[in-house]
């Protein structure tokens, strides 16, 4: 029998970047892996002693079902991460939990799906012309677009357009996105910090653009470790991405602790950890 169960969909969206370097490490360290796609009814998480979240990114167009899947799948065998923190996770208002907490988020204001918006009132009061707007509940960028100055009306369309099935978030373009700063994923695997990656800013139909690793800062880390005390429950693997404001203050943009890339390439120590990690929880 497998041992672990990589959560993945039938059909992938884009390549999984961390997908060839973990099976064969797993396999390495005696882990034998299979796929186990969440929109597969023939899927059995029954099959593996312990499912890992890894690479099912069309749960945002399916959220009931994905749900559903999540928490039988914990209830017969296990999950990492947790169902709990999925459902926290799942929808951005966690940022406004964060924010709650004193943690400094990306400026956001949210819309409710079936709700009517006047973006020009709305960025008049918070003084943006340059903004991005994407789904409360997304994945890969899906729907996620910029609106430079001039083109508000078009937005305005946008915004029109998709608050009909689905929250929507506003949120102004930070221009430190552009600059050798950019925007940071800080990588957490079981317990420790493991490294930091540098992205370009990322619209729907583009590719991802990534640095190689670097150390995470100090001042990532108290960031990062007041994030980790938010969440709910305790969690095996999570990327904090972080951005600068216009005043120069870091700022978290996301907390991604469903499915997200970890860059294991770029950090064979990361690496190391996530595999030693698999090991001692299957035991």
């Amino acid at each position: 029998m497998p041992d672990i169960g990589l959560i993945t969909c039938r059909r992938l969206p884009e390549p999984d970047p961390d997908h060839e370097v973990l099976s064969n490490a797993l396999a390495d360290a005696g882990i034998a892996t299979g796929l186990i796609p969440w929109d597969d009814d023939s899927s059995r998480p029954s099959d593996y002693n312990l499912c890992v979240f890894r690479s099912c990114w069309n749960y945002f167009e399916h959220i009931d079902a994905f749900l559903r899947w999540v928490d039988h799948a914990e209830r017969v065998v296990g999950l990492a991460n947790p169902a709990e923190v999925v459902r926290w996770n799942i929808h951005k208002r966690y940022l406004r939990s964060l924010e709650a907490a004193g943690i400094r988020t990306v400026p956001t204001v949210f819309g409710w799906r079936g709700q009517k918006m006047d973006l020009h009132r709305i960025l008049a009061k918070e003084g943006w012309d340059d903004i991005v707007l994407k789904p409360a509940i997304s994945a890969n960028s899906s729907r996620t677009e910029r609106f430079r100055p001039g083109q508000i009306d078009r937005a305005q369309r946008f915004l029109d357009g998709l608050l009909k099935d689905r929250d929507m978030m506003i949120q102004p373009y930070l221009s430190s996105v552009e600059s050798t700063d950019g925007e940071r994923s800080v990588i957490g695997i079981d317990g420790a910090w493991t490294h930091t990656i540098r992205k370009a800013p990322r619209f729907e139909g583009e590719d991802e653009n990534v640095s190689q690793a670097v150390a995470v800062s100090d001042e990532e880390a108290e960031i990062a470790d007041r994030c980790l005390d938010s969440i709910p429950e305790e969690v095996f693997y999570i990327r904090i991405d972080l951005i600068r404001d216009d005043e120069g203050r870091m700022c978290v943009s996301e907390v991604e602790v469903i499915e997200p890339t970890l860059f294991l390439s770029q950090s064979p120590t990361a690496l190391d950890r996530y595999v030693s990690g698999l090991v001692r929880i299957v035991g």
